[in-house]
């Protein structure tokens, strides 16, 4: 990146880049290359409160506004996002090994913003004349300041999910970005100022999640909260609310998502999606097809197609337009998944992959955070990479014969994100869509197949609420009942 030095690294707080109150920064490497390529201010507990304070006095004008005026700024940040698609998806890959090949964050954030411009009417109470002598309505009212905490693997994504359906309410914000990848929400901090929105209506922070997060999750003066990450963190942030002001609390947060192969499915269709689902963004994924069953009658063809599928990638510089596998985001990661790498193959048997160094990079990428796609067969269904969720370009296959043993098998997780069947049986179908213990089935396609306007989230420990097109507004909206007598 021929612009290093213009990257945007400072606190965004009340319409002013700042840098942190206490002088601290911290430093992000590239993935690719291990060298510090930007020094990123860390939020202070002063700073976070700064941010909070200015969301505070920034409000009452902003929910004042009719949805239309909200909406013009919305729409100006969105065309800024859809102009700045270069920038955006070299800073991901820098800071953490997102390949600009499989870029599209940027434009998906701009559609959630030109979305939640025109959808602010939607806010709508209801009324009732069902008890007489009375004329009863409710109203749907913004909460105050709202805290959204994004994760790292596809951080413009959530940002446009969870600030845009926040202002769009009315609420003002106060946006955290992740210690990993905090490059692109500081850029769109800038957008947001060249949008002109008032100031204190969207602030951006970044830092780390034990000063910043844990302050946002038990501030007195935040009122809802959106969290999309680990189910470590989010079971922390719960407990602050709880222990604070009872906030409203949405979290989407880990997976281990299994897809389902039975013998009638189309099997060509069946191996492309599901490697796809566990290699894009090298398996960074929360909802990614980390498990996969397949019918014991076509077992070996699925997994000698799914090995061939899973080995063609092109590993290298993210920077690199032919590159489709990049490192995992920090060493951080890669640690872990290392850890993952030597409990499977104590476990299951290893058919593709599996080793620390990955073979044929450029000399540009040698150093960087890679680990190859990996296979593991036959692996008990109670061992620890059946169990957690990996993170990394790491899959699961094992077989099974009947539709019972399966749906126990699958059910069998703590984590209920995602999960899939390939059948062309309609009524296994949708025998499966009823009894599979997941927020989002797909048939006959797996994650990260979504539909915009469905409720997106998760069961059991998967999250709580329901964020999508139709959906998210309302998780940033108080409802109050009116109760108006009528005097005869």
């Amino acid at each position: 990146m021929g612009s290093m030095e213009k990257i945007e690294t400072r606190l965004f707080i009340n319409g002013k880049f700042v840098e942190s109150s206490d002088g601290k920064t911290f430093p992000i490497r590239s993935p690719t290359t291990r060298e510090v390529i930007a020094e990123v201010s860390e939020a202070s507990e002063k700073d976070t409160d700064a941010a909070v304070a200015a969301a505070k006095a920034a409000f009452p004008a902003w929910s004042a506004l009719s949805p239309d005026e909200r909406g013009a700024y919305m729409k100006k940040l969105a065309a800024l996002l859809n102009q700045n698609y270069k920038e955006l998806s070299q800073l991901e890959a820098v800071s953490m090994g997102r390949p600009v090949s499989t870029y599209f964050d940027n434009y998906a954030a701009a559609s959630t913003f030109e979305h939640y411009a025109e959808a602010g009417y939607e806010a709508q109470g209801i009324s009732s004349l069902n008890t007489p002598g009375f004329v009863n309505m409710t109203f749907k009212q913004p909460y105050g300041v709202v805290a959204a905490i994004i994760p790292w693997n596809l951080p413009l994504v959530f940002f446009g999910n969870k600030v845009a359906p926040a202002i769009a309410a009315g609420n003002t914000v106060v946006l955290k970005s992740s210690e990993k990848a905090p490059l692109t929400s500081a850029k769109v901090a800038a957008l947001i100022e060249q949008a002109g929105f008032p100031p204190g209506v969207i602030n951006v922070l970044s830092g780390h999640g034990q000063t910043s997060g844990a302050i946002l999750s038990s501030h007195m003066d935040v009122r809802a909260l959106s969290f999309t990450g680990s189910c470590r963190t989010g079971r922390i942030i719960q407990a602050a609310a709880a222990k604070s002001n009872l906030k409203n609390v949405i979290l989407e947060l880990g997976g281990k998502s299994p897809a389902i192969i039975f013998e009638d499915s189309n099997l060509e269709n069946a191996v492309v999606e599901t490697q796809s689902s566990i290699q894009f963004n090298s398996g960074q994924v929360c909802m990614a097809n980390s498990r996969i069953y397949v019918q014991d009658t076509i077992a070996d063809k699925f997994v000698e197609l799914f090995k061939s599928k899973f080995a063609a990638i092109s590993a290298g510089d993210p920077l690199d337009p032919a590159t489709n596998h990049g490192p995992q985001a920090d060493s951080a990661q890669w640690d872990t998944v290392q850890k993952y790498l030597a409990e499977g193959k104590k476990a299951g048997d290893v058919a593709l992959g599996g080793k620390t160094e990955v073979s044929g990079l450029s000399e540009a990428a040698s150093k960087g955070y890679f680990v190859e796609p990996t296979i593991f067969l036959s692996t008990p269904e109670d061992a620890v990479v059946m169990k957690e969720e990996i993170f990394g370009p790491v899959v699961n296959i094992n077989t099974f014969k009947t539709e019972e043993e399966v749906i126990a098998k699958a059910n069998d997780s703590e984590f209920g994100l995602y999960a899939a069947v390939y059948t062309k049986d309609i009524n296994r179908a949708m025998r499966f869509a009823k009894v599979l213990e997941a927020g989002t089935v797909g048939v006959n396609c797996t994650s990260p197949t979504v539909a915009k306007d469905m409720p997106f989230g998760g069961f059991k420990s998967s999250g709580t609420g329901r964020e999508g097109l139709g959906h998210s507004l309302n998780n940033f909206l108080e409802t109050k009942t009116v109760l108006i007598k009528i005097n005869s």
